[in-house]
């Protein structure tokens, strides 16, 4: 039996019904995480490079253990787990992993992340998340053309399940950018320096990396290669609890992996000035940065 509408919505009213409806599910399965020092949390914003970098530190992980990559699941997010989800999806956080070190997928600010662990995010900036997100919702959580492109700014402006607004994620973890427990980099020049990456990772967590590793490594973490292989990577155990809870389709076009990327261009521009305008307000007096372009450089710094 399902709550909420028992279907897609069709506004953002309906979205909310349909979220709020998860709430009221008892769990059977559900244990938080019992944290350890060598945890990994891959914790970008919604949008931000989440999959990409789970992909990454899973196929490292299983490189230096196995010789090989791994693409012998279902769901990206049962090699490293959605802490923010877990709730929903009736999850115990402790199952044994695949791999060492444990890795874990969040979209939360440090705060209410376990401490003594160690910590990867990306940042992308707000406009090209909010047309990635807006792409990512329609189709999946609602009808196509039933919530425009304009009145999508509180769906973005929530987050995903369980994380928080995308202005909060990025101070804490700036304010964290030279913490030794905090690898921060920006999203495109992860894409863009991608060895450079899977080498600051693989040192950060601690894995032996050689260069058949790094080739490996590369070649799966591809924009061609994962959408090859997009049906890993389209939240199948988010999806099938919203069927089995909501009614939302399970067999949704639900993937992350997008044969391009998003256009920063398509967000409308009293949208836009709304983002930059709660940039101007929270972010610019904290950081110096009047834009994330700004910021940007800063953090890109730091990747050498």
């Amino acid at each position: 039996m399902t709550a909420g509408l028992g279907r897609r919505a069709r506004s953002v009213e309906e979205m909310v019904i349909n979220f709020g409806a998860l709430a009221g599910f008892p769990t059977e399965n559900f244990k938080p995480i019992d944290p350890r020092p060598t945890d990994v949390f891959i914790t970008t914003w919604a949008k931000s490079g989440t999959t990409f970098i789970q992909q990454m530190f899973h196929q490292l992980r299983m490189a230096a253990a196995t010789g090989a990559g791994d693409m012998a699941f279902d769901d990206i997010s049962r090699m490293t787990p959605w802490e923010d989800s877990a709730v929903i999806t009736d999850s115990d956080m402790n199952q044994p992993q695949k791999a060492e070190p444990r890795g874990f997928k969040s979209h939360r600010e440090y705060e209410r992340l376990p401490s003594g662990c160690r910590y990867v995010v990306t940042l992308r900036d707000p406009h090209e998340t909010y047309v990635s997100f807006y792409r990512f919702m329609e189709g999946w959580m609602f009808e196509p053309g039933s919530i425009g492109i304009e009145e999508f700014f509180p769906l973005w402006l929530a987050g995903g399940p369980g994380g928080c607004d995308y202005y909060t994620h990025l101070l804490s973890w700036y304010a964290r950018r030279n913490e030794p427990d905090t690898l921060l980099a920006t999203y495109r020049w992860a894409v863009s320096n991608r060895a450079a990456m899977i080498r600051r990772l693989a040192a950060f967590c601690g894995i032996p990396l050689d260069n058949s590793s790094l080739a490996l490594v590369m070649d799966m973490t591809s924009r061609e290669y994962m959408y090859r292989h997009k049906d890993k990577f389209d939240d199948a155990m988010m999806a099938g609890a919203l069927e089995a809870k909501v009614g939302i389709p399970a067999d949704s076009d639900s993937t992350k992996v997008q044969a391009k990327g998003s256009d920063a261009k398509l967000v409308p521009p009293a949208v836009g000035a709304q983002i930059d305008a709660l940039w101007a307000e929270r972010v610019a007096p904290m950081t110096g940065h009047k834009d994330f372009a700004s910021l940007a450089e800063e953090i890109d710094a730091l990747g050498g």
